[in-house]
């Protein structure tokens, strides 16, 4: 099938079954992926995987991630490290990751397919816990404070986690895994100090009384209010060619040079146009194709050992919630408030499949394992709000 067929076919269907997704207050890109799924070589073999869609996928990502770092804020982050939550954000991370390695040693995994299971066993999608959320009507509760700060931790770890893996000789063992890590912390400073300086200098030009939204509209008086979002993109960009030349992917100094961007820069009206703008680029077109060409690319002919695929959902599942109600408790909040936070922690999607699709595109894990990851994001994101509506919320009303 032509690549503008395979296009256009794929887009529709996907934003159809997302669409239908979210009408029943599912996240849409478990209806996009699914939406892959049946297009691919699992369902009706219609759309097989090739460079060109997956050359568009890659600027999806760049895209889904500059997303996923504009909605969170640098300070928040700042914020969460510094306060109690951050025995909540160091559980729920920690006890999932070890949780997804002991399941790989369990099955005798390489080192590589192991550290990557527990990465992706260990992610929470900020974008997911906040719309479910949004359902439930508990933005302003504990509940959201914390897991929403937890989210944000854990993305941000994986991320770096990410930069130090890819660093890693192509015969990794753990003696090799630690010289990697102690090689490449030089470059993590450096991301990190680049990082820093930069937000301090913004910080610095703040306190002398410049208004940096001034300097944006003079951009937009210059260049017209569609450069807006040509800047935002440049701006980005900077960041994650630094973070290619000190060796870490893209995507890694995309992120931050997006989280780094301030909704007080701009104003307020900007703001909600720059907004608007990516996400009809991102949500309109390239997101569905990411998450449907996920699905492309999944194969149910490789999962062939069942008892792996249950025991990696039953651990992924149960060591959020386990992590998220030892931690509520821990700072003393209720058991139903505890409870609540580990199911929301539970929800995986956009970043954990960033993830798997990056590990699987440098062969850093296979396609069972990645079909695998695949079906865990899947089924972790659809079954959080059942449970969450069953178990949680009668005991918070």
């Amino acid at each position: 099938m032509p690549l503008l067929s395979s296009l256009l076919i794929l887009i529709v269907v996907a934003r159809l079954f997302g669409q239908i997704f979210h009408r029943f207050n599912q996240p849409a890109i478990v209806g996009e992926m699914l939406a892959g799924m049946l297009l691919g070589p699992t369902a009706l073999n219609l759309i097989h995987p090739n460079a060109a869609l997956s050359g568009i996928s890659e600027l999806a990502v760049f895209l889904v991630v500059l997303s996923a770092g504009l909605e969170m804020n640098f300070k928040d982050i700042v914020g969460a490290l510094c306060s109690k939550g951050v025995v909540i954000a160091f559980l729920g991370f920690a006890m999932p990751l070890a949780a997804g390695i002991l399941v790989g040693i369990a099955f005798q995994l390489d080192v590589m397919r192991t550290v990557f299971l527990g990465l992706c066993v260990s992610i929470t999608a900020l974008p997911v816990a906040v719309r479910m959320l949004q359902v439930f009507n508990l933005l302003d509760s504990d509940i959201a404070r914390y897991s929403v700060a937890t989210a944000i931790f854990n993305d941000v770890v994986a991320l770096l986690a990410l930069g130090v893996i890819l660093n890693l000789p192509a015969q990794p063992s753990l003696e090799a895994v630690a010289v990697s890590i102690i090689g490449t912390s030089w470059k993590l400073i450096a991301l990190g100090g680049f990082i820093l300086g930069f937000n301090l200098s913004i910080g610095k030009m703040i306190k002398k009384g410049i208004r940096i939204q001034k300097i944006s509209e003079k951009l937009v008086d210059l260049l017209g209010s569609e450069a807006l979002f040509g800047i935002l993109v440049l701006f980005v960009l900077t960041f994650g060619s630094v973070s290619q030349a000190l060796g870490f992917h893209f995507v890694i100094g995309a992120f931050f040079g997006a989280l780094l961007i301030d909704r007080k820069f701009f104003l307020a009206s900007r703001f909600h146009e720059l907004e608007h703008t990516l996400r009809s680029v991102t949500e309109g077109f390239l997101a569905p194709v990411f998450f449907a060409y996920l699905g492309i690319e999944f194969d149910i002919s490789t999962l062939k050992s069942f008892d792996f695929i249950a025991i990696v959902l039953a651990v992924s599942i149960g060591s959020k919630i386990l992590a998220g109600w030892l931690g509520g408790c821990s700072i003393r909040l209720t058991q139903a408030q505890s409870l609540g936070i580990g199911v929301i922690l539970n929800g995986r999607g956009v970043m954990e499949l960033v993830i798997a699709s990056i590990a699987y595109e440098h062969g850093f894990i296979g396609q069972s394992l990645f079909s695998t990851l695949i079906l865990m994001g899947v089924v972790t994101t659809m079954i959080t709000p059942f449970m969450f509506r069953k178990w949680v919320m009668p005991k918070l009303t």
